[in-house]
């Protein structure tokens, strides 16, 4: 997983509240257990006409929101089911953080698997990042993660609190199984331990 440190580029704005994980990535598109090529279909219902052309009117398919690394969204972002494929398709489409006033609880946990950095601030603190987002290129965004803090266009501050062990496993670079690789040897030693106190537990060992 890509390490995620200081992240800077164009901000998307989003101000639709209630986004669910069907309008992030439509139930047809969940068949491939790949986390590539799913970018494409993002949004994909409301980037896309009945013929696959892009809408224009939609904010991902205007310039320079189209080159977005970061969404700013509106309140319960990925509500709806659990699919994993909602972070892979932002992720695949270059998104690397995700800031709104609140998240639903599985696709927040989904995103710090997949190297997104969901950031939870009140709305009046969105608000503003949002007002920065409609400007383009001229509004962008840096968030430091290792400092907790979004830097904004005229030099400002937003500061946000983030679970330690999350931020350290996404500076690193670690899901879940890479930060249980992590303690490898303590792992082995442990059964190593448990093989020889209680082998008839561990036939495959003695």
């Amino acid at each position: 997983m890509e390490k995620f440190t200081v992240l800077t580029g164009i901000a998307a704005p989003l101000p639709m509240i209630n986004v669910d994980t069907d309008m992030i990535i439509p139930k047809q598109y969940l068949k491939t257990i790949k986390r590539s090529g799913l970018g494409r279909h993002l949004f994909d219902e409301m980037r896309h006409d009945e013929n696959g052309a892009e809408k224009a009117d939609f904010v991902l398919n205007q310039a320079p929101w189209r080159e977005a690394v970061i969404l700013v969204a509106g309140d319960n972002f990925g509500c709806g089911s659990s699919r994993e494929h909602a972070p892979w398709a932002l992720a695949d489409f270059g998104i690397r953080c995700i800031i709104a006033p609140s998240f639903a609880d599985i696709f927040y946990n989904n995103c710090f698997q997949n190297g997104i950095l969901p950031v939870v601030l009140p709305q009046a603190q969105v608000d503003v990042l949002m007002d920065d987002a409609r400007k383009g290129e001229g509004g962008q965004l840096t968030v430091d993660l290792e400092n907790q803090e979004i830097r904004r266009p005229d030099g400002s501050t937003v500061g946000f609190d983030i679970d330690p062990a999350r931020r350290e496993a996404l500076l690193k670079g670690l899901d879940d199984i890479g930060r249980t690789l992590e303690k490898a040897d303590a792992i082995v030693a442990f059964e190593e331990q448990q093989a020889r106190a209680r082998p008839w537990l561990w036939p495959a060992v003695r």
